[in-house]
């Protein structure tokens, strides 16, 4: 049976697989996502949201695959011969600008008051790296895609902004919200997949894994 390894440190895809029965290896990545960005711009010039967010998400399943195999060649023992890496990434999309992690509470309250009552669009790339061993089905297929969804936002009051910022959640995701957490209810509506918004599409990953001739069902846990 395949493992799946999620290349990220985030709460919420990791807790989006758990609920779908898969429980995977996580290694977060060490990629330098500014230098990752600003090397892709040098070589193909301006990315779209929906391509710089590939290319994130290519860097860490990268970099998280080179590491295990580096590990495996460092060690007396036997290496595993079922992992499938995904990397993720994702930004927001919001008049025509890219909007990560805020800095800080200041910027995350600037946001909010320019996002209150639009629309963005979240984007989520996912690239995933076949490290099985041929025995195992392995393909050494690596490719990867991106899901975006529209997100409205409610039309919120400066206060109401203020107490959401208070919790601190905004500081940590793309966009400055979330829709499985405390800014769900900032959230109206959505055009596209929920997980996306999460930061990792199921349906996208299901269809990925499938390329490589990995059944979904293989990697629940159950």
């Amino acid at each position: 049976m395949p493992r799946l390894v999620l290349a990220s440190q985030s709460p919420a895809r990791l807790a989006t697989l758990q609920s779908a029965g898969v429980t995977p290896d996580v290694v977060v990545s060490g990629v330098d996502e500014d230098k990752v960005l600003a090397d892709a711009a040098d070589r193909f010039g301006d990315l779209d949201p929906a391509d710089a967010v590939l290319v994130l998400a290519q860097a860490k399943a990268e970099e998280v695959a080179a590491r295990l195999e580096a590990s495996w060649d460092e060690s007396d023992d036997e290496p595993p011969t079922d992992l499938i890496v995904v990397g993720c990434d994702s930004m927001l999309e919001f008049d025509g600008a890219v909007v990560g992690k805020p800095a800080d509470a200041a910027t995350a309250r600037e946001r909010w008051r320019a996002m209150r009552g639009g629309k963005g669009v979240l984007h989520s790339g996912h690239w995933v790296i076949d490290l099985r061993d041929d025995a195992d089905g392995g393909t050494g297929g690596t490719l990867g895609s991106t899901s975006s969804t529209t997100v409205w936002f409610a039309d919120i009051d400066d206060d109401e902004i203020d107490a959401y910022i208070a919790t601190d959640e905004p500081l940590h995701v793309a966009g400055a919200f979330t829709i499985d957490g405390l800014g769900g209810p900032y959230v109206e509506r959505i055009e596209g997949d929920h997980h996306g918004v999460v930061g990792i599409s199921l349906p996208l990953l299901r269809e990925l894994l499938g390329e490589l001739d990995v059944p979904w069902r293989s990697l629940r846990n159950a």
